[in-house]
C-alpha cells in the first residue's frame, strides 16, 4: 500500500493497514498507551490519557486494541472464515474511528496499534518502553474484563511502567463536563514503609508537581484491638507511631530536594489502608499506590490494598510497580512496614 492510499484511510483504517504491513512493537517508545475496546470505560480512559499527555508536554497517545479470530471446526468453509475476519477488522476500525472522534480537536498526537491475540500480552509488551499505561475500569468491579480478559488484574502487577485505572463513573464525568480534568485537587499516595512505597511516593510527587497541586502522603496504621490478639504483647505501638512520624519528616526533606516548591502534607491515621485512602481522596485528583512487582505468586495479583482501592474508588488510581528510579537512592528507609 502506498503512502497516498494509507493517508486516504480513516484513523482506524490506517491502524489496520499498518498491522497488515507488519509492526515492530519494540520500536514503540515514550508514549502513553491506552487500551481501547469500544466500551464507554475505555473511551473515558482515553480522554483522561489525553489530558495527562497535555500535562506531560503533549506526549503521543497510542490507542491499542486486539481481536481474536474464532476457531472453526468441520462444516465451515475457508471463505466463511475470511468473511468473519474481515467483519472483525472492520469492527475494530470503527471502534478506533469512534475513539478518535470522541477526543476531538487536540494538540496531542493520536496513534494506534491493532493486533490479533491477547490484549493483555500486547499491553504488557508495550509497557516495557511506555511512559504510562491507561485502562478503563468498572465501578465496584475491578479492571475492565471485556478488554483484558480473566487476567485483567495482572496487568498493573506485571506492567513495566505505572498503570492508571480510570473508573467508568469518572469517565462519564469527563464526557458530561470536560473541565473536570482541570479541576484542582491534591494527589493522594499511600505508604506502608516498603521499598515499593518509595517509588509510588516519588511518582505521586511527579504528578503533583505536573499539576501544581498538593501531595498528601497517607500512612494508615490499623489500631491494636482484640481482633489482633496475634500481635506480640511486646510491640510498642507508641514507638511505632514515632518512627512513622520521623519517616514522614525525612520523606519531606527528600522530596523537597527534588521539588523545592512542592506542597506536602502528611497524615497518619488509624484504620484500614483501603478505607483511609478512599476517605482521604474524596476531593483528590488521583490516588497512587504501589504493588509488589512482577516476581513469583505474589506478583501475579495486586495486593489487598491496591485491589480494595481499585474496586471502590471514584477517581483514577495509579498503580506503580517496583521499577528502577535513581532518585529513590536518597529516599529514607523505614525500619518497619505497616498497613
Amino acid at each position: 500500500m502506498t503512502d497516498r492510499e494509507l493517508s486516504q484511510k480513516s484513523f482506524g483504517g490506517q491502524a489496520i493497514a499498518a498491522r497488515d504491513a507488519g509492526q515492530d512493537l519494540t520500536q514503540i517508545s515514550g508514549e502513553i498507551i491506552v487500551g481501547i475496546d469500544g466500551s464507554e470505560q475505555s473511551y473515558g480512559a482515553l480522554k483522561w490519557a489525553v489530558g495527562e499527555a497535555k500535562r506531560r508536554g503533549n506526549l503521543p497517545v497510542r490507542l491499542v486494541t486486539a481481536y481474536s479470530l474464532p476457531t472453526f471446526t468441520g462444516g465451515y468453509s475457508d471463505a466463511y472464515s475470511m468473511i468473519d475476519e474481515e467483519a472483525l477488522r472492520e469492527g475494530v476500525a470503527q471502534i478506533l474511528d469512534e475513539a478518535h472522534a470522541r477526543v476531538g480537536e487536540t494538540d496531542v498526537e493520536l496513534r494506534a496499534t491493532v493486533d490479533t491475540g491477547d490484549a493483555t500480552g500486547i499491553l504488557l509488551e508495550l509497557s516495557k518502553r511506555a511512559e504510562l499505561m491507561v485502562v478503563g475500569s468498572r465501578s465496584n468491579g475491578g479492571l475492565l474484563g471485556r478488554l483484558l480478559g480473566t487476567v485483567s488484574t495482572s496487568l498493573p502487577a506485571h506492567a513495566h511502567c505505572p498503570t492508571v485505572a480510570v473508573p467508568a463513573s469518572y469517565g462519564k464525568e469527563i464526557e458530561n463536563n470536560p473541565a473536570v480534568l482541570d479541576t484542582p485537587g491534591p494527589i493522594i499516595v499511600g505508604s506502608d514503609g516498603s521499598d515499593q512505597a518509595r517509588v509510588a511516593i516519588l511518582k505521586a510527587a511527579d504528578e503533583a508537581n505536573l499539576r501544581g497541586e498538593k501531595l498528601i502522603l497517607v500512612n494508615a496504621l490499623a489500631p491494636y484491638t482484640g481482633a489482633l490478639n496475634w500481635v506480640p504483647a511486646a510491640v510498642d505501638f507508641e514507638a511505632m507511631y514515632k518512627e512513622i512520624a520521623n519517616l514522614q519528616r525525612e520523606a519531606a526533606l527528600w522530596l523537597r530536594e527534588i521539588y523545592p516548591e512542592l506542597e506536602i502534607e502528611f497524615k497518619l491515621i488509624d484504620g484500614s489502608p483501603v478505607h483511609v485512602l478512599l476517605e482521604a481522596a474524596e476531593s483528590a485528583d488521583l490516588i497512587v499506590v504501589g504493588t509488589r512487582g512482577r516476581g513469583g505468586v505474589a506478583g501475579m495479583l495486586l495486593g489487598s490494598t491496591s485491589q480494595g482501592v481499585l474496586h471502590n474508588t471514584k477517581i483514577p488510581v495509579m498503580i506503580v510497580p517496583e521499577i528502577e528510579d535513581d532518585r529513590t537512592k536518597d529516599a529514607p528507609t523505614a525500619g518497619i512496614t505497616w498497613g
